[in-house]
């Protein structure tokens, strides 16, 4: 490769590397921050804080309640819109299991737990919310634990820009290798490290 075509090289692969990093920064730092408390999770610990509540369903309801008797049936929208405004549960993407005897509602999201039961002779609802905390909320984010579909693509293209910085990186060390005579046993060594980790230390 010639100087000219090789300085070429160097400023673009520099200028696309730039680029990913400033991309990736936040959601990196937030992925590098809770892989940290997810590894010490058992340390950091936290005390969930549990809500429970009662109520009983309108009568006007009960038609609504009634309605969906067949399993994997959707909550109709004004039944789904008197539990988000009595329990403050989300019911967009919460799982409905019917019976003959109740609906049972699970509404799970990132560092926290819902469910709302609802008899289907009586009308009486209760539901349960558990709060882990803020803690618990990022580190689901990086699980990508109940976090919805936006949330999950968007950790996939995330991976995929970090990739693209990592190749972008190494490019840069080959174009600067010559120059460092330390890059490759650097690089090398940081691989080898990884490996005596995985295969004498992991159990």
């Amino acid at each position: 490769m010639n100087s000219r075509l090789r300085m070429r090289v160097y400023r673009t692969t520099h200028l696309l590397h730039w680029i990913s990093a400033a991309v990736c920064f936040s959601a990196l730092a937030l992925f590098t921050i809770t892989g940290i408390t997810l590894n010490h999770a058992s340390s950091i610990g936290g005390e969930p804080v549990v809500t429970t509540h009662a109520a009983q369903l309108p009568e006007a309801l009960k038609p609504a309640l009634a309605a969906g008797a067949a399993p994997g049936a959707d909550v109709a929208p004004a039944l789904a819109g008197w539990i988000e405004k009595e329990f403050g549960v989300p019911t967009r993407n919460a799982s409905a299991e019917w019976s003959d005897e109740e609906l049972y509602l699970s509404a799970p999201g990132p560092g926290r737990d819902a469910w709302v039961s609802i008899d289907r002779a009586s009308g009486a609802a209760k539901s349960e919310s558990t709060d882990r905390g803020w803690l618990a909320y990022f580190n689901d984010l990086h699980k990508g634990r109940n976090t919805g579909l936006a949330w999950r693509v968007f950790i996939d293209v995330f991976a995929a820009a970090v990739l693209f910085f990592s190749l972008t990186g190494l490019v840069l060390l080959q174009i600067q290798a010559r120059q460092r005579k330390s890059t490759w046993p650097l690089v090398i060594g940081g691989t080898v490290l990884a490996l005596v980790l995985m295969i004498f230390f992991i159990h």
